[in-house]
């Protein structure tokens, strides 16, 4: 049994352009687009946060100052809210950067990839694994259980080498994901032997998909920068992945849990709709309202 080192940073590609989104998006980072009463960065920050994780590195681009905004310190807006007594909205407020949370930026000047993004944060990440979490899967456990982050971070502790969530689609939905196959290797691990970006049903190795979180060595460092880029210029981190499978094992683990593609119009619907029902001051008022509709 490997002994692994503590997951202390999470790194938050952030640098996209979200067009799937415009309007909405061409002036306000689709990061900051909010479900219920978060933005989307926030529920993946405190899914790091839960797990653990202090230090939050955010690969961001143009246009993309409200993500640092957002959880930076907003002093005129605490000091009217501390003036007016409004303690729990500012607890509220304070609670979007707890005290003992850091967190960095770095530019990705060039849309060159996820490989990329990674990349740009080496410096700040150091010789250490790391979390990569993508803010477009909104991703819950199990209700009352842990995060999928949390699941995975206790996975890793155990076997101390790169891992991946995955989930089971549908066959007809595997030409929209990464898709793995592999051995099994314990309760929800699968070692993985190879990876295929989206195939077509009839050569799918599996119908195992890659979600949108990672815990990650450094020495996909190294893999990222030798790689040559792949279609439309661009480095990506699959192909890293799968290059490092050379060299040491990874695995990818099945979470328990649900993903909301929100970087779809329909999957970001249906995150804002079910996380509405269950929050503790509208769900039960939003429930009654859908019932209703005449759907």
């Amino acid at each position: 049994m490997n002994t692994a080192q503590k997951i202390n940073t999470a790194v938050f590609p952030v640098a996209g352009l979200g067009t799937r989104f415009l309007p909405a998006t061409k002036a306000a980072p689709k990061e900051m687009l909010p479900v219920v009463d978060k933005p989307l960065i926030q529920y993946a920050v405190e899914e790091a946060y839960a797990a653990g994780i202090r230090h939050m590195v955010f690969v961001t681009g143009r246009s993309k100052r409200a993500i640092e905004d957002h959880f930076d310190t907003a002093y005129e807006l605490e000091s009217e809210l501390a003036a007016a007594h409004k303690s729990e909205l500012l607890a509220l407020v304070q609670s979007v950067q707890p005290a003992d949370m850091i967190c960095s930026y770095v530019r990705q000047h060039r849309s060159l990839g996820l490989g990329h993004a990674v990349l740009c944060a080496e410096r700040l990440v150091g010789a250490e694994p790391f979390a990569v979490l993508l803010a477009d899967d909104l991703m819950t456990g199990l209700p009352g259980g842990p995060g999928v982050l949390s699941q995975m971070v206790d996975a890793f502790e155990k076997m101390g080498r790169s891992m991946l969530a995955v989930q089971e689609v549908p066959l007809d939905q595997v030409s929209r994901y990464g898709i793995v196959a592999g051995e099994p290797a314990g309760k929800r691990l699968i070692r993985l032997e190879k990876m295929v970006e989206k195939p077509a049903p009839e050569v799918a190795p599996s119908r195992m998909a890659v979600a949108g979180r990672y815990i990650l060595t450094p020495r996909v460092f190294q893999e990222i920068r030798n790689q040559p880029t792949g279609v439309g210029g661009e480095i990506q981190l699959t192909d890293a992945i799968s290059r490092l499978l050379a060299h040491e094992a990874v695995y990818a683990f099945e979470y328990e849990g649900k993903r909301y593609d929100c970087g779809s119009k329909e999957g970001f619907l249906q995150a804002t709709v079910e996380l509405a029902l269950v929050h503790p001051q509208i769900g039960d008022g939003f429930r009654d309202y859908l019932r209703t509709l005449q759907l």
